[in-house]
């Protein structure tokens, strides 16, 4: 997909041992407070990546840009993972979870970017037709991303580990918002 000013992002299976260095330091960054993985040690990192590549309800991907790491990416099947019991799965639904790493060179509209390439590649998949998050009440700023790509809170709900707020973005809400940006009208 291409992205910022015509750099390029493609994906990557992340490989929980040979990328667990890398994704301690973006995890356990104080600006990954969300991701809730602040006290984590490498061998903790190792371990749930680990099971989430054995698991076949979900998997990780490395974000490259340029072929280097920029963001990591999970997927997930929310019937069986993530809101079980918190929501009633549709057919066609895809949980979806995405970090930014810190950096103390930020790019003004890199992360926007790196949504957009997210759910495109989750919409390239023509089995999905929606996409499930359920970030954190107080996280704003994902918050106002997941908007800027279509997404729509449906409802606050409890999981065992944060008061999250579900919602739901459709292909064809994807597109609009896409199609939208593309003449730059705000959304």
């Amino acid at each position: 997909m291409s992205g910022l000013n015509g750099t390029d992002f493609t994906f990557r299976p992340l490989d929980p041992l040979s990328d667990a260095e890398l994704l301690h330091g973006w995890v356990t960054h104080p600006k990954a407070a969300y991701w809730m993985m602040q006290d984590a040690r490498l061998e903790d990192v190792e371990r749930a990546y680990m099971e989430i590549a054995a698991d076949p309800h979900q998997h990780a991907l490395l974000g490259l840009r340029n072929g280097e790491p920029a963001f990591l990416m999970e997927q997930y099947d929310p019937a069986h993972r993530e809101l079980v019991g918190l929501y009633e799965p549709e057919p066609g639904d895809v949980g979806m979870h995405f970090l930014v790493p810190s950096t103390d060179t930020p790019v003004h509209g890199f992360t926007r970017a790196v949504i957009t390439a997210v759910m495109a590649h989750l919409f390239e998949d023509p089995a999905t037709h929606r996409v499930v998050v359920e970030p954190d009440v107080s996280n704003k700023a994902v918050h106002a991303l997941n908007e800027v790509v279509g997404f729509v809170p449906d409802r606050e709900i409890d999981k065992p580990e944060k008061r999250a707020l579900l919602s739901f973005c459709t292909r064809e809400q994807f597109f609009r918002s896409q199609s939208l940006a593309a003449r730059g009208v705000a959304v």
